[in-house]
């Protein structure tokens, strides 16, 4: 009971009425409220089938006595009456819904036109003050993150917005959610689908990475050609303190030649011996 009345003067002052000072009953609606209960009783049981509501485990009813809010706030889950010709209800859905962004063509930091969409997740949490303060709240709500989601985009540079959907969906998720709360509106999730980058800018930064991709192989094959060039200046320092191993080297080379079966063979002649002869005739 404690609870029912604090969740009901939540809700007066959310649509800003005071708890404390309840709406005072004229004499019209009292006659109207007698001769509705009245009728009730004469056409019972056929009054039933006007009075009667069921509301399921997922839903609330805010009612209205001529035109105005029934203390006690929403009402459900369960059965429950109403006055006819004199209340009417509106029946509210507090599951979590979704709905689509549609593309939002945006102007970045950077002067870049992109082209953004994404899914918002939210659900009612307050039934009263949805239908008290709103007069379409899922249609406010979805015109909101339209705004939200260009103005939030406006103020990020290209690559941030590739690079850090994740922080900027959580920020889009704060601000509408801190701008619904007064409507009775939970925003619980943010996600950004896509980002549609002009054809141009496509092939711009393709270009741009390709072109970073060979000047990054290009340092790779220098890099290689030093540390082969070091490696050769010290195997030759090496073969230059041992004059056996060049002739070594030389016939090593020989058998790995002969090994792949080739039909001709270059078989070099040592310059050592050549200098050897030439000195002999003279």
């Amino acid at each position: 009971m404690y609870e029912t009345k604090s969740r009901s003067s939540m809700d007066e002052q959310a649509i800003g009425r005071t708890p404390e000072v309840p709406s005072e009953r004229g004499l019209c609606e009292t006659l109207l409220t007698f001769l509705c209960v009245a009728l009730v009783i004469v056409t019972f049981p056929l009054s039933l089938f006007f009075c009667i509501r069921v509301v399921q485990e997922y839903e609330r009813t805010v009612i209205f006595r001529l035109g105005r809010l029934v203390h006690g706030g929403s009402k459900g889950p369960g059965i429950f009456f109403i006055l006819p010709c004199i209340e009417n209800c509106t029946t509210v859905d507090l599951r979590t819904l979704t709905f689509d962004v549609p593309p939002q063509e945006v102007l970045t930091k950077d002067s870049v036109t992109i082209s953004v969409d994404a899914v918002v997740y939210y659900r009612v949490q307050n039934a009263t003050v949805s239908v008290a303060n709103v007069e379409n709240v899922h249609h406010s709500t979805r015109l909101l993150a339209q705004t939200t989601l260009r103005n939030m985009l406006g103020t990020h540079n290209l690559h941030e917005i590739l690079s850090e959907r994740e922080h900027i969906s959580n920020s889009m998720q704060s601000v509408l959610d801190e701008c619904t709360d007064t409507w009775g509106i939970k925003v619980e999730r943010v996600e950004i689908k896509d980002v549609r980058l002009p054809v141009q800018l496509q092939r711009a930064m393709a270009a741009e990475a390709e072109a970073a991709r060979e000047a990054r192989a290009k340092v790779i094959a220098a890099e290689g050609e030093q540390k082969a060039s070091r490696a050769l200046m010290e195997a030759a320092e090496v073969i230059a303190q041992s004059p056996a191993a060049l002739q070594l080297r030389y016939l090593q080379t020989l058998n790995s030649i002969s090994a792949e079966k080739n039909s001709t063979i270059l078989f070099p002649i040592p310059i050592d011996i050549i200098g050897g002869l030439i000195r002999k005739e003279d």
